[in-house]
């Protein structure tokens, strides 16, 4: 299998099947392409029928949508939805209102790894969104006992959540002690040890992100290289 991606720092759809694929111990051959301030989408599209990232590429066949090629890895790779199925119902639910959802967090919390924002105000549609995510993630982890969302194993419902724990990181977004105490679990596996590691040494910056990521607040500190 072959994961195209783009920069780490920023791109949020690509950490999503990335996270499962590491987390899960699946190997795959990880080939990123950076956004650029130019026309990238041409770029893109060498790789991904959309021009967008991610792409996941096996053999003949292309799979260019973070749920799809989740599905597809979890067709192949037991345990990434749970057995139970009331919890395997819940993840999928969870997974497709992340899918499709959250807007007010994507727009005013932009996925940017390095930096710590201080926000200056918290809007009503952002403090419903953040509201209910540590409503989600509370329920999950109390009915089918953690330490993951849907129990025991991590799965799909984690890894559409990983750029959530990043933005909770980077913007301070204030949660209940349970769902805080999965957000330090979460930024503790290697494996999102080593993509934050590996975001904080790119030299990339993208304008459009870099100017996205201060407009509800103050860049505070920056851990990225020069």
């Amino acid at each position: 299998m072959k994961l195209y991606i783009a920069n780490k720092n920023y791109s949020s759809w690509s950490l999503r099947p990335w996270a499962l694929l590491r987390a899960r111990g699946i190997p795959f051959e990880e080939i990123l392409v950076p956004f650029a301030d130019s026309a990238q989408a041409s770029a893109f599209k060498d790789f991904s029928p959309t021009g967008k990232v991610p792409c996941l590429s096996v053999d003949d066949l292309l799979i260019w949508d973070s749920l799809a090629i989740c599905e597809y890895i979890a067709e192949h790779h037991a345990g990434c939805w749970p057995t139970d199925s009331a919890a395997r119902a819940w993840a999928r639910s969870a997974s497709a209102e992340m899918h499709s959802g959250f807007q007010e967090l994507r727009s005013q919390c932009s996925m940017n790894c390095g930096i710590r924002v201080s926000l200056v105000s918290i809007d009503e549609g952002l403090r419903a969104e953040v509201a209910r995510i540590d409503a989600l993630w509370t329920q999950g982890l109390e009915q089918f006992g953690g330490p993951y969302l849907a129990g025991k194993e991590y799965g799909v419902v984690d890894a559409f959540f990983a750029p959530v724990v990043f933005r909770v990181q980077s913007y301070g977004l204030q949660l209940g002690q349970r769902a805080k105490s999965y957000v330090d679990r979460m930024l503790a596996l290697p494996s999102m040890q080593q993509w934050y590691a590996e975001a904080l040494s790119e030299t990339w910056r993208k304008a459009e992100y870099e100017k996205a990521a201060s407009t509800r607040g103050k860049i505070v500190k920056d851990y990225r290289v020069c």
